[in-house]
């Protein structure tokens, strides 16, 4: 794979790939900042999408015990039972407005991306949105603050989390019931009920007694986890791992992806450890867990190999192992829970898991999407208005119907897209993604040019190449 041609795809030059036929390795690592892996010695990992990757199977099982537990325990309406999980309905990093209970795609710059809005399962007209918002800005003191929290109480709900899509689905699904049945209720109840029957599903061990009793339907990518692990171990590399997920579940799970005796291939592990708390409340100290569950009561004074510990806190962690700056490179998928206080207060290198990435890159891949793209290209330095917004919509439908790419609007980053440029060092579709990098690669991140810089960038196009550029999209307009 030559990895320049990887980086020019998302550069001007979209048709130099398109003619010569060139594509974006689905495998590849991207680099936000400039890292090279000589300089790693001590390589942690989340477990949730990170080592264990599921099946959607695991989403709709999530959705169906959410809704029944809205049903039996919060009195809603039986009627929501006819509603089934909706695989391809939501997309990762999307907002919701509690109080109007509308969700939508904001881009990096608070502007909502008009089209993706919808209550319930239906999308609301732009002037609808338009009037609501009194235009398509969302202002920053109801936007979740740096770290994705929200200071101003109900306001705007980030989805940041992969085990989030169900819950998105869920409310739109019973948004969708009580509008149809004209039933008047309170958004803000509604969002409360469905997060904490979401909640309810992960704290009360209902998910992981099922994953455990069928580790074959709802786990899988286990051979590609494992190779990794084994290749850092060959080469002598320490290892941690830090999961908000209980022993039992972590242990099933690893004795599928790796074999029994995984925790040899780990110096620390830690479970349940509560992150985004672990990496900032000093006040929770480690507990020792036995085989069997039980916790111990003394205290912690090293943290052995082998041995699994409980909750803590990153700087106690420091304090026992040594284990600080960028020598450390941690791995996780959720953008503000494992890696944003790693890289703003503590030095540690980053990287992102986006499972995500892979499918959106072959996507990419396809000769319709780049004719698409070409076209979109050539009307832009054209034409600036109506021809160009008319295709718009066609390039969003080709990731997600409703509400496009994870990464970008129409111009513009995410606000995922964004949060992600910051917080990770690199990003990729799968850990598995290392095995095709020798542990002494540098990332580089490519250098775009800044607005003001266009007019001066190097053009990488040569006229003959321009020539088919304009060719191709002239015959794009033909159809």
């Amino acid at each position: 794979m030559n990895v320049a041609h990887t980086y020019t795809y998302n550069n001007r030059c979209v048709h130099n790939i398109m003619i010569s036929g060139n594509s974006v390795n689905p495998d590849t690592i991207f680099a936000n900042n400039e890292m090279s892996l000589r300089d790693i010695e001590i390589y942690g990992f989340d477990y949730d999408y990170t080592l264990a990757f599921y099946s959607r199977h695991l989403h709709t099982l999530i959705f169906n015990i959410a809704r029944d537990i809205l049903i039996t325990k919060h009195r809603y309406p039986e009627g929501l039972r006819k509603y089934e999980y909706i695989p391809d309905f939501a997309v990762r990093g999307l907002h919701y407005d509690v109080q109007k209970a509308l969700l939508m795609k904001i881009d990096a710059f608070h502007y909502i991306q008009l089209g993706t809005v919808y209550r319930g399962l239906h999308p609301v007209p732009d002037e609808e949105v338009i009037a609501m918002y009194e235009g398509c800005h969302i202002p920053l003191e109801i936007m979740s603050d740096f770290y994705g929290k929200s200071s101003h109480g109900l306001s705007m709900k980030q989805f940041m989390d992969i085990f989030s899509l169900p819950e998105m689905t869920l409310l739109s699904c019973v948004n969708d019931f009580f509008m149809k049945h004209n039933i008047d209720y309170e958004p803000v109840h509604l969002y409360k009920d469905v997060k904490e029957a979401i909640r309810d599903v992960h704290v009360k061990g209902i998910m992981y007694r099922a994953v455990e009793a069928d580790i074959e339907k709802y786990i899988c990518y286990g051979e590609q986890s494992h190779a990794v692990l084994k290749k850092l171990s060959a080469l002598g590399k320490k290892m941690f791992l830090i999961t908000n997920s209980p022993f039992d579940f972590v242990n099933r799970g690893m004795s599928y992806i790796v074999g029994e005796d995984w925790r040899d291939l780990f110096d620390v592990v830690i479970v349940q450890a509560d992150k985004p708390g672990f990496f900032n409340d000093r006040r929770k100290p480690f507990r020792r867990v036995t085989d069997k569950g039980a916790l111990l009561w003394d205290r912690i004074h090293r943290l052995d190999k082998g041995q699994i510990y409980k909750q803590g806190n990153l700087y106690e962690f420091l304090r026992l192992t040594g284990w600080r700056g960028s020598k450390v490179l941690y791995f996780g998928d959720h953008i503000y829970s494992d890696l944003a206080d790693l890289t703003l207060k503590h030095g540690w290198r980053t990287g992102a898991i986006i499972p995500e990435l892979r499918k959106e890159i072959k996507i990419m891949n396809t000769e319709e999407y780049v004719q698409m793209m070409t076209w979109l290209q050539a009307l832009s330095g054209l034409i600036e208005q109506m021809q160009t917004r008319h295709r718009r919509p066609q390039t969003k439908n080709f990731f997600n119907a409703q509400f496009g790419s994870l990464f970008r609007t129409y111009h513009n980053p995410t606000y995922f897209s964004r949060r992600l440029s910051r917080f990770a060092d690199i990003y990729m579709a799968s850990i598995s993604c290392l095995l095709n990098y020798d542990l002494q690669h540098t990332f580089f991140p490519r250098r775009t040019p800044l607005q003001h810089e266009s007019p001066f960038w190097p053009d990488l196009c040569n006229g003959f190449s321009h020539f088919f550029f304009l060719r191709h999209a002239a015959r794009a307009c033909l159809f």
